[in-house]
Parts: C-alpha cells; structure tokens; sequence
C-alpha cells in the first residue's frame, strides 16, 4: 500500500505547473471581468473619441469655409466701392465687376468651387457661377424660383438687426448648410457704410471622408492587461490561483489596477489626440487665412475666422500665427465632454468588473440556472418595460440637466449640459405675488402656485369620489335593495365612457351661451356664469368634471370592502346597543382600511396627473391659474419647446408622488394584514 501511494505527492507536485496555475488564474471570474471591462470601456472610449474628432473636423472645413466666403466677400465690397467712386468722378461704372471678381476668384480654386452675389435692395443677383445662373445678362433681378435668396437675405438681416437691439447674439449672422451630399455652403452678408446691403454664397466641396478620426486601437490595451495578468499568475501561489477569502480581493484589487491603467493609457493618449487635432486645425486655418489675405491685400486676415455669429473666435493672430492660449480654450471644450464620457467609462468598466469579480455573475447564473422557467416566462415583460418604460424614464431623468429646447435638438446632451439649473429655477423661483398699485399680483406661472393648485385639485377630488363612492357603496351594500343590479350598472357608466369624450361633454356644458347649466340658471332668473373666467368658477368646472369620473371606481371598491365584512359582527354589534355610527366607526372603517387606502393612493396619483380633465375642459383657464403640474410640464415641453426644462419638472412630479406613497404606505400599514 505503500509503494502504490508514495507517488501521489510527486505526481501532484509535477502537474501544479507556472502554465497551469496561470490557466486556472485566468479562468476566474476576475480575468473575465477585467477582459469584458476593458472591451466595453476602450470600444466605447473609441466611439467617444471618433465623434470628438470627427466634429473638430467638420469644425476645421466650417471655418475654412467661412474665411474663403468673408475674403471673398470682402474683394466683391472692394472692387465695388471702387467703381462707386468712379461713377462719383463722373466714369461710367462697370455694373458687372462683381461678377468678374467672382469668375476670377473660382478659376484660382482647383476644387468644384460656386460662388454668388446677392443685393437685397432691388432682389438683385450681381454675380454668380453655378451652372444653373450663368446663362443671361448679369445683374439681373431675381426670378420667382429665386425667391428663397432673397428670403434668405432678409433672414440674415433681420438677425444682424435682432442681435444689435438685444445685446445678445441669439440667432446666427451667418448661414451654413450642406445642402448635398459631399458639399458645404456658407452665405455671409457683406456690409457697405456699416449696413448690410447683401450677401456673398460660397459653396465648396467637403469629401465625407476627408480626415477620419482614426480610433485608438481598443484591442491592444486588452492584450497588454491580460498579458500583464498572465505574469502575475506567475508570481502568486498555488492559493492565489484558486481564490478564496483574503485572496480574492487580492486578485479584485489587481485586477481593478490593471484596468484603471490601461483606461488612463487610453483616455491620456485620446485627449493628447485632440490637442495635436486642435493645433493642426488652427495652423491650417491661420495660413490658408494668411494666403488669402495677400490675394486680398487685407492686413489682418484673422478677422475672417469667426463663427456663425461673426464673433471673432481669435485663435489665429494678425501675423498669421496661432495663438496658442485660445487654442487651449477650444481643445478644453472638446476634451471637458470627452474626460466626462471617458469618467462614465471608467464606472462602467469598474461596475462589469466588479460584477465578475465578486461572484455576483456566478450567483445570478446560479439562480438564473435554478428558476430559469419563471425568469423565461417573466422575459418578455421585462424586456417590454425595460424598452417602453425605464428607458424613457433614465434618458427623462438625463434630459432634465441639460438645456435642450427645439433649436438644439441636433447637439448632444453632453454639450447642453446645465447641472442642476433647471432645478433651481423650478425650485428657487419664489416670486409668487407682487403688490402693485392696484393690489396683489399672483403670478401663474409660478412652480409652488401650480404644486398648490395642484394639491388643492387632488385633496378635493380624491374627498369628493371617497365621499360619492362610500355613501352609494352602502347604500347599494343595504340588504334586499331591489334593482341592486340595475343601479350597479348605472352608477358605473361614467367609468366605463372614455375620460376624454366625457370631458369634452361637461366643457360644453359649461358653455357661456350654450351650454345646459346656464340655461337651466336662466330659466330659474339668473345670470348666465363664465364659468372659465374666474379661478373659482373654472376650478369648480374641473372638479365637477373628474368628480363625475370617480366616484364609480371608489364605489366599486368599498362595495367589495364591505361585502367582505362578516354581518355577524354587526349582530354582535347590535346586541350590544351599538348605533349605527359606533358601527360605522368601529367596524366599517378599521375593516375597510386594507381595501380603502390602497384605493385612495392610487386615486391621489391618478388625480394627481389628470391631464384629460384640465387640458380638454379648462384648458387651465384663466391666463393659467388652474394649471396642474403635468399640464404645466407639457405645455413647457409643447408649446414653449423647453425640453430640458420640462423634463426637470416632470421629475419634480414623480418624486413628489414617490415620497407621497412611501409615506402614505409607511403610515398607514396599508398593505398589512388586520388581525382581528
């Protein structure tokens, strides 16, 4: 027996190898993660990265653009001037030397270059070389099919003349558009005696494809951690390579390390990327700048380098050379989106890591394994709310910190981003009334006016359909009532109808000169009431409204509450000289509490955001007042555009109703069984 088992030591020893301890190592959970950590953060820091670069390219061919259009602008005003002085003189000017200057500027370009000149006075086309504008005697007035140039002028007009009034520069001076595939056009006015008379078109090809970002390389930063890992397993114990314990946050931990190295290798080398980007970009823009310059005869050709509200960006000098300070400005407002993108990356990767690492992935396979019929059954609910509606609620809950209105829909939000502002104007905001020489002026549009309005329309409503319903349940709960069932079916038709037509029927009930409830008012004497003119009188109007819608729902569920309550308490009850109100209270209402406040929660957030009521009867008539917050947060969205705004209000709503239930369910044990 002995001889047979001396070996076994040996053979054991011999099959431990370096290999296969680092086999077994990189078998763990915590390589796994590391590897699937690092593909999700590199891949998505390449995407990051590519759409970084991609934009300081189309950057780069905006400005190029821009400067060519300003300095021709600027040889067109010239040359211009130069025969108005002429025709001052007493010579016969030459009415086409806009389009020689144009011609001759479109022969230098080696590219597929168009160019145009518009007057705004007259709507008059002085130059042009698009194919479809050469034919004919030029200048002429602008033909019917022409119309848009000359709206297009106006347009740049009045946003000059809108930008100088306000102080602000809220709507672009400059027009560009890629107008096809491959092409970019840039209309710039240009300006005689200090007014803008007219505006130059420059259109230029832009291949698609011209200066790609190239992507860093995702896959050999996996190489080199798990290359990194493997050495590791080299140097660690046979313990280490099965962990346990201790160990295993040994492992966790240098795993972790591995990542955020080789995420700070990734992330150092995208943002020197930009900066090289940025430098490029501005060397290109101040000598193509400087060329055109000495074509024009400018002294500072830097003035042409602005933005689309001809703001100079001033990231190139007089002299031609890049200001290096402003250079950093704008690399900055790239790499500050970039740097946060790459920070969501890094949570990411260290989440999934974790994830592995820690055995959370065994455990949930583990479970997933042993109920693996229920999660298959629950699958395509899960992935229903989690497509329809947790989707839209976290990209709501995104939404709500940026800016974005209608005119910035095409930015991403991480260029939008405003933090917590929209919060504090909604919160912050606490001019509610103002006295005036003709008294207290409430304002309306004020948030804690509407959470009031809001809470008044809830408290009454859910009091009005607890009433209704509790006193026709009892009534229709009374023993031997004949025609129980009929009243049953009568009394829950104003559920069953669709909210919205029986809120369009009680708004023309309401009706000033029509509507049956003044003429029933008339025919006693009275005056006929504009029911939508006062905040009463139109507060009243949407009461009576959802009132009427439910009372029914109540209804049905105290009836279910009080049929099941044994009647032998109530035997019990009489025998001891009980009223019916000691009853009432000491029976009814303790049993009916499970039932009831379940019922009343779920009647306070329906009533809560009723939009059909307020929106379709009322409209929150008048000016406002009777607005609750979700037709409010609507109307921001629909009618004011305020996306990012209205979303801030809306998780204001949710979190109002979130703390409401929890508190509502807290305090009242609704949801606890009664021991009696």
């Amino acid at each position: 027996m002995s001889i047979i088992a001396a070996p076994q030591p040996i053979a054991r020893v011999a099959a431990d190898t370096p290999a296969r301890r680092a086999r077994r190592f990189l078998l763990q959970p915590a390589a796994l993660g590391l590897a699937l950590a690092l593909l999700a953060a590199l891949l998505l820091g390449n995407w990051f990265h590519r759409q970084a670069a991609t934009g300081l390219e189309t950057d780069r061919q905006q400005r190029l653009a821009i400067i060519e259009a300003n300095a021709l602008a600027d040889a067109v005003v010239a040359a211009m001037s130069a025969e108005a002085a002429r025709e001052v003189a007493g010579e016969t000017p030459d009415e086409q030397v806009a389009q020689r200057v144009v011609s001759d500027w479109v022969a230098r370009s080696e590219d597929d270059d168009q160019a145009r000149v518009v007057r705004n006075a007259g709507a008059r086309l002085l130059a042009s070389t698009f194919p479809t504008e050469r034919d004919g005697e030029l200048p002429r007035r602008l033909g019917k099919d022409e119309k848009w140039l000359f709206d297009l002028g106006q347009e740049l007009r009045a946003a000059a003349e809108t930008n100088r009034s306000e102080g602000v520069f809220r709507k672009p001076q400059i027009d560009v558009n890629r107008n096809a595939p491959g092409r970019l056009r840039v209309t710039v006015p240009y300006v005689t005696d200090g007014e803008m008379v007219g505006f130059v078109q420059f259109d230029r090809p832009v291949p698609e494809s011209t200066r790609i970002a190239r992507p860093v390389p995702a896959l050999p930063g996996l190489l080199v951690a798990v290359a990194l890992l493997l050495g590791a397993a080299f140097l660690f114990t046979r313990s280490l390579a099965e962990p346990t314990g201790q160990s295993r946050w040994v492992i966790y931990s240098l795993a972790l390390l591995l990542f955020a190295a080789t995420w700070w290798l990734h992330g150092a080398r995208a943002q020197a990327d930009v900066d090289a980007r940025v430098l490029a970009a501005d060397s290109e823009v101040a000598a193509y700048a400087t060329d055109l310059g000495s074509r024009v005869g400018a002294s500072d050709p830097a003035r042409w380098d602005v933005d689309v509200f001809q703001r100079p960006l001033g990231q190139i000098a007089a002299d031609g050379s890049v200001v290096e300070a402003a250079a950093a400005t704008a690399a900055a407002a790239v790499k500050g989106p970039l740097a946060r993108a790459f920070w969501g990356n890094l949570a990411l990767g260290a989440v999934i890591l974790s994830f592995f690492a820690l055995g959370f992935a065994r455990r949930v396979r583990e479970t997933l394994a042993q109920y693996r019929y229920a999660y298959g059954y629950v699958a395509p609910a899960m992935i229903g709310m989690l497509i329809l509606v947790f989707f839209p609620f976290i990209y709501g809950i995104a939404l709500s910190f940026t800016g974005q209105t209608i005119f910035n829909t095409n930015q991403p939000l991480t260029e939008l981003w405003v933090g917590v502002q929209n919060y504090i104007d909604i919160l912050g905001g606490f001019d509610l009334a103002k006295r005036t020489a003709e008294g207290w002026i409430i304002n309306y549009n004020n948030f804690y006016w509407t959470l009031f309005i809001t809470v008044c329309w809830t408290v009454s409503n859910v009091a009005l359909g607890v009433t209704l319903g509790m006193l026709l349940a009892l009534a229709l709960n009374t023993p031997d009532l004949k025609f129980k069932a009929v009243y049953r079916v009568l009394l829950i038709l104003p559920w069953a109808i669709p909210n919205y037509i029986t809120a369009l029927i009680w708004k023309a009930l309401f009706h000033q000169q029509f509507g049956a409830i003044n003429q029933a008012i008339q025919m006693f004497g009275g005056e006929p009431v504009a029911w939508f003119d006062g905040v009463f009188s139109s507060f009243i109007t949407g009461l009576a409204t959802n009132g009427w819608l439910s009372f029914p729902f109540m209804m049905v569920v105290i009836l279910g509450g009080l049929q099941s309550i044994s009647a032998d308490m109530y035997e019990a009850a009489t025998v001891e000289g009980a009223t019916r109100w000691q009853q009432f209270k000491s029976i009814t209402l303790p049993l009916l509490k499970p039932t009831l406040v379940p019922a009343v929660i779920l009647s306070v957030v329906w009533t809560f955001n009723m939009f059909n009521v307020i929106y379709l009867v009322s409209a929150g008539q008048p000016a406002g007042a009777n607005e609750i917050l979700i037709t409010k947060a609507y109307k921001i969205a629909f009618e004011e555009y305020r996306y990012g705004y209205s979303a801030a209000y809306s998780v204001v709503i949710f979190m109002i109703l979130l703390v409401y239930g929890v508190f509502q369910t807290r305090m009242t044990r609704a949801t606890e069984a009664v021991h009696t």
